[in-house]
């Protein structure tokens, strides 16, 4: 038997290959499956499965393109309802993969369709669990992504979670080893640990959710507090997973067009195209196309991409580092961005050599900005989550979360310059250009964020509880 964890870190996703006596299982597939052909083929068996623990909210799966490419049966658990063809698991039902089984256990809370996924062994002992966002290492999945589906509250599908750990999951043997679909970064959960497998008995002692003496209503109280706002896409990647989307062949066939710069252009003035920057971020700020929006293939691409983007229908036009076209479509289809129209070919060398016009983004070093502290000390922007604001922030310091920075836009001074960071510069970049795209032309980036200011004599704040900010 052999098991293969496909970790995908843009997403701090974990799809699951299972293969046992000529034959394999998929777990929660990301949408482009070529890699789970190839192991197929290289170990020289079948794909007999292919398992949803539920219906994902932060990527496309890639279920429908291995079920069209290998004919194996899309299995989801009870309460799944699709527009193709699935097998709905009963709760209990056993799924044989050559001298193993795995048992589909219905976990609902999460979502009312979350099914864990039971691996035994060929001596029947219970070997280990997929349990996709019901548990993860140190959390549990958020229960606020699904109630808009049905009358529940966040607070009934929480019960449900409760009920599904104490009942389902935490009987099972301390030994078993739990394999999640998510690990720390994902937005399904609020402090997931770094591990990528964990046993049970280890999370029963460290997992917060898995105290034997806690209550239904203390467990409530803890895993819907402090849950920020889900991204925008996530409703629409649940409908595409249930509904279906084209083939991730088509979707590169029409992103992999080299664009002129003419042609480009076009592309941005007639189909109103967003020209996504892909470079790094002092490349981007030495030279960029006006109105360009930073996102960095090199960072958490594709999850803010889907934080900042509102419509996965919005047409988008690359600049992409070269080489790489194939990797930035392919990673925007995860989140569901399927209409990438092309890239400028040639990159911003080609729009420089044409004579197009270009802006750039002033960035200075944190000593730099030390040299200028008490006089600017009343228009400094930190751009990161709340969380790591209230662990430590420059005093005077506004906190504009990148994610919501659209709501911030009233705070920003339009007539003086400004300064704005985040922990390392990636998505202080990318609030600079987008601020330039809404007007604000004055925003001076501070490179290396707040790891560098940290070295710095530059006054911060310890510890601040965010309840009191």
């Amino acid at each position: 038997m052999k098991i293969e964890q496909i970790y995908t870190g843009c997403l701090s996703q974990g799809a699951y290959y299972i293969q046992n006596k000529g034959e394999a299982a998929i777990i929660d597939p990301l949408r482009e499956v070529a890699p789970y052909l190839e192991r197929a083929k290289k170990d020289g068996v079948n794909i007999k499965y292919i398992f949803e623990t539920h219906f994902h909210a932060d990527f496309v799966s890639g279920h429908l393109t291995l079920h069209e490419k290998t004919g194996a049966p899309i299995i989801y658990g009870p309460n799944a309802n699709t527009s193709y063809k699935a097998h709905i698991a009963k709760d209990g039902e056993v799924f044989q993969l050559g001298d193993v089984t795995i048992k589909a256990i219905h976990t609902p809370g999460h979502t009312m369709e979350s099914t864990t996924y039971l691996l035994i062994d060929s001596n029947g002992k219970a070997h280990s669990i997929f349990t996709g966002d019901t548990l993860f290492l140190g959390d549990v999945g958020r229960p606020d992504l699904a109630q808009k589906t049905g009358k529940l509250t966040v607070e009934d599908l929480a019960g449900y979670a409760y009920d599904s750990l104490r009942n389902k999951i935490m009987p099972l043997p301390d030994h078993v080893i739990i394999y999640p679909a998510h690990g720390a970064g994902s937005a399904c959960g609020k402090n997931i640990m770094q591990a990528k497998s964990d046993t049970l008995g280890n999370q029963k002692k460290t997992n917060y959710a898995l105290r034997v003496d806690m209550t239904k209503a203390e467990f409530i109280k803890e895993v819907t507090e402090g849950l920020l706002p889900p991204p925008g896409y996530f409703p629409l990647n649940v409908k595409l997973n249930k509904e279906g989307y084209q083939p991730i062949d088509e979707v590169l066939l029409g992103g992999l067009k080299a664009l002129s710069p003419i042609e480009f252009e076009t592309l941005v003035n007639n189909a109103g195209a967003l020209m996504l920057d892909l470079r790094e971020p002092q490349d981007f700020a030495k030279a960029h196309i006006p109105n360009s929006i930073f996102i960095g293939l090199d960072g958490s691409f594709a999850p803010w991409v889907g934080e900042l983007i509102i419509d996965v229908k919005q047409p988008i036009v690359l600049l992409v580092p070269e080489g790489r076209e194939e990797e930035a479509i392919t990673r925007l289809s995860r989140v569901g961005f399927d209409n990438t129209l092309g890239y400028l070919k040639g990159g911003i060398a080609t729009w420089k050599k044409e004579g197009k016009t270009i802006d750039t983004v002033t960035s200075i070093s944190a000593t730099a900005l030390e040299d200028v502290y008490n006089t600017c000390k009343d228009c400094i922007f930190d751009v990161r989550k709340t969380t790591e604001y209230s662990s430590g922030h420059i005093k005077g310091a506004y906190n504009t979360p990148l994610s919501t920075i659209n709501n911030y836009l009233n705070d920003y001074p339009k007539d003086t310059n400004f300064y704005i960071h985040c922990a390392g510069g990636y998505r202080s970049m990318i609030a600079a250009s987008i601020l330039k795209s809404r007007g604000f032309h004055n925003s001076i980036d501070v490179k290396g964020g707040y790891k560098s200011i940290l070295e710095t004599n530059i006054p911060k704040t310890d510890y601040v509880c965010p309840s009191t900010l």
